[in-house]
């Protein structure tokens, strides 16, 4: 489908990319994707709150299968040290996964239009068109160019050299465990609720998300956690990040690639600071991973016929619960400007750029209050629990 006779080239395959894909085809654009990984992604995240902007980018896209696309929560709670409910809050949330969120949106773009194992090195473009050159020695060529290739942007690298994310003092333990593989008891306190446990410097969450194979049945669902663990950048991150095989990751260790020693001393901290029930979950989880936490907001998000969406422009802390949502707003308001001035790629970035910018200022700043208050009300270092 090419009903404008416009071409978008879009530099990254993950979730950012593909709201923009599919919103783009749409409004009757041609979009190829270039993801740099020549491996399918797989399990990137775990569990994310699904938000209004997620359903709507669904909706126009005409995706309607797998709805209501997560499994939902009536409420929260959060426990008190000895695993005991210290204050329940009815919130109805919708909680999916990245799994479920990537596969979907796959599925709606044709596979010859989705390229993996292209590395961008290079961009040139003029008052015509903009063109992305690969490290295989290939070129693309098109009326528009989307940067939706998140933290280690090589788009943003390219045209904002001196914007980096910055580490925000903390890391995020996560994992997944399916619901069979967890205690009755424990289940039963945290299926299908929100649930939190806070203590000096720190706290753990979890909630229900699909299956690996995007199931919704009971039973065939998985709890996912996420722990909020402050570090010494100086001193203490390499350790975190360096993988069982010896390599220092950037910002993340994937999951079953946690070194031995980092692993096991998650656990004893979790055991030592962490209420009954959550360490029972940690405990279950055959393969955690951990996230820095990165800080990441530019100044410009429009470049003539190249845009940056998603996590390349701005990264918000993930108390948000908007990264994701943010890369499906900027995909929506994107093909909106796009419609707008009749298709004219730098006409429509010029229009789009401003409430997009104050969107991730804001998301950005209210990440940070959120996380600071959190992690750092007493000092930067870790407690023993509370």
């Amino acid at each position: 489908m090419n009903a404008t006779g416009k071409r978008a080239i879009i530099i990254g395959g993950s979730l950012g990319g593909l709201f923009a894909g599919i919103l783009l085809r749409a409004v009757g654009w041609q979009v190829d994707i270039y993801e740099r990984s020549p491996h399918a992604l797989d399990s990137r995240g775990g569990g994310v709150v699904l938000q209004p902007d997620v359903v709507e980018a669904f909706q126009r896209a005409g995706i309607t299968e797998g709805a209501p696309w997560g499994v939902v929560a009536n409420e929260r709670y959060y426990l008190k040290r000895d695993g005991s409910i210290a204050q329940r809050m009815p919130m109805r949330q919708t909680l999916t996964s990245w799994n479920l969120l990537y596969g979907t949106m796959r599925r709606h773009v044709p596979k010859e239009h989705y390229h993996q194992g292209k590395n961008l090195t290079e961009l040139q473009q003029d008052s015509q068109q903009v063109t992305a050159i690969f490290a295989d020695g290939t070129t693309a060529t098109a009326d528009l160019l989307i940067g939706a290739d998140g933290a280690n942007s090589t788009v943003r690298q390219l045209l904002l050299p001196s914007y980096a994310p910055q580490y925000a003092g903390y890391v995020a333990y996560r994992g997944l465990v399916d619901e069979t593989d967890l205690d009755p008891e424990t289940a039963a306190l945290m299926t299908e609720r929100f649930v939190f446990y806070q203590f000096p410097n720190s706290h753990i969450l979890q909630y229900v998300i699909p299956g690996e194979d995007e199931s919704l049945v009971p039973g065939n669902r998985r709890f996912n956690w996420v722990w909020y663990v402050n570090y010494d950048e100086q001193t203490e991150l390499s350790h975190i990040l360096t993988d069982r095989d010896g390599k220092r990751r950037d910002y993340s260790v994937p999951p079953g690639l946690m070194a031995a020693g980092v692993e096991q001393a998650m656990h004893s901290y979790a055991d030592t600071a962490l209420a009954p029930p959550f360490q029972k979950l940690v405990a279950a989880t055959k393969e955690p991973f951990v996230q820095t936490i990165l800080d990441l907001g530019v100044p410009q998000m429009a470049f003539g016929r190249v845009a940056l969406v998603g996590d390349a422009a701005f990264i918000p802390r993930p108390h948000t619960a908007a990264s994701v949502s943010k890369g499906a707003a900027n995909a929506i308001a994107l093909a909106d400007a796009l419609v707008a001035q009749n298709h004219d790629a730098p006409k429509g970035l010029s229009a789009w750029e401003a409430e997009q910018l104050r969107l991730g200022m804001h998301l950005w700043k209210v990440g940070q209050d959120l996380g600071e208050r959190s992690q750092f009300m007493y000092g930067t270092g870790r407690s023993e629990g509370g």
